[in-house]
């Protein structure tokens, strides 16, 4: 069968080859459809990835989206799934009680991205404790799961670390319009949020949709716009994750789920982070992956959106492709991309 498979550590190793089918106990499951992010291009571009034990190529993919292939284990054929990414490490608190993502020793394993194979591939074995159905109400976006379950756990973290103390939040900021920003977007007008969306590009319809107001920070200084009560920065740039922290109301919280690891050094002002950040109460986390709730609640949170916000997500996903025009989709900045298994 076919697979999208790299050799992790070898920039652009990245094709289409022939591996065998899976075997064993399980799910089995015919993937539908994988979305492309920023982890599988730096796995392409060789900065990271690992093999499974034994292995010299890993076969990428870890949004994924499938239908139950045959009966049993709680499933009928032609159910639709998604599967969580992270595995428990086996020897520490969090993943003795089913939390990997809060995992302490960092030894877990990750499908499509470290010592697992993941679902670009037209058949896949999953065990089914880490299987999370999918309506048929929401069909093929239910291929948004996982970076929805992603904002789900930080948006989640926000609300519950702001909540120690009395609270009363109503507005909130997401720096970011690709899909962890805009999906960011989503759940906080779902919870209720006045929600501003910025970013460089001049405008975004699905901004708009999601009645959130559009900002470009090439016209607008974001500081003009604060104080917000949650910031939620999805751009991936270390400056606006500490400007994050500026840009916070008393007892604000901004989570960080976009990931910068370029060289060079990120600046602060000294009374933001000595004064106002302690004066007001303010709180900068980080967050990644996700819980097994959080699947669950992002795929339900989906669903709704689907409903309240017509159109809106179907325009987040701006290309799809078959397998062997990943090369197409890994070069795609247009929005979510993905990958067809079933084309």
């Amino acid at each position: 069968m076919k697979a999208l498979v790299v050799d992790p550590g070898v920039a652009h190793s990245t094709r289409v080859e022939d591996v065998d089918e899976p075997t064993g106990d399980g799910v089995l499951l015919r993937m539908l459809e994988v979305g492309v992010c920023g982890t599988d291009r730096e796995i392409s571009e060789g900065v990271f990835g690992v093999a499974p034990d034994g292995e010299q190529h890993l076969v990428i993919g870890h949004e994924s989206l499938a239908e139950v292939a045959r009966d049993g284990n709680g499933f009928s054929k032609g159910d639709l799934v998604c599967a969580t990414v992270r595995r428990s490490c086996g020897h520490c608190l969090p993943c003795g009680e089913g939390a990997p993502d809060s995992c302490l020793t960092g030894d877990y394993s990750e499908r499509g991205i470290t010592r697992l194979d993941g679902f670009a591939r037209e058949l896949v074995l999953e065990q089914p404790e880490h299987l999370i159905r999918i309506p048929g109400s929401l069909g093929r976006l239910g291929v948004l799961a996982e970076p929805t379950s992603i904002c789900t756990r930080g948006v989640r973290h926000a609300i519950t670390i702001g909540a120690r103390q009395p609270w009363e939040p109503k507005r909130a900021l997401v720096t970011g319009a690709g899909a962890v920003g805009l999906l960011s977007t989503m759940l906080l007008r779902l919870e209720g949020f006045d929600v501003w969306t910025a970013s460089l590009e001049p405008s975004s319809a699905i901004a708009d949709a999601l009645g959130a107001h559009y900002v470009s920070t090439k016209t607008t200084d974001l500081a003009d716009l604060g104080p917000f009560d949650i910031v939620v920065e999805a751009a991936g740039n270390a400056q606006l994750m500490l400007d994050a922290l500026g840009l916070l109301g008393r007892s604000g919280v901004a989570c960080l789920l976009g990931i910068d690891g370029h060289d060079g050094k990120a600046h602060i002002d000294n009374k933001v982070i000595g004064v106002d950040a302690v004066l007001e109460n303010r709180v900068l986390f980080g967050s990644v992956n996700a819980h097994h709730d959080d699947w669950v609640t992002g795929v339900e949170a989906l669903d709704r959106a689907r409903r309240q916000f017509p159109g809106a997500l179907e325009e987040l996903i701006g290309l799809r492709v078959p397998l062997d025009r990943f090369s197409e989709a890994f070069a795609y900045q247009g929005g979510k991309a993905t990958l067809m298994l079933d084309a």
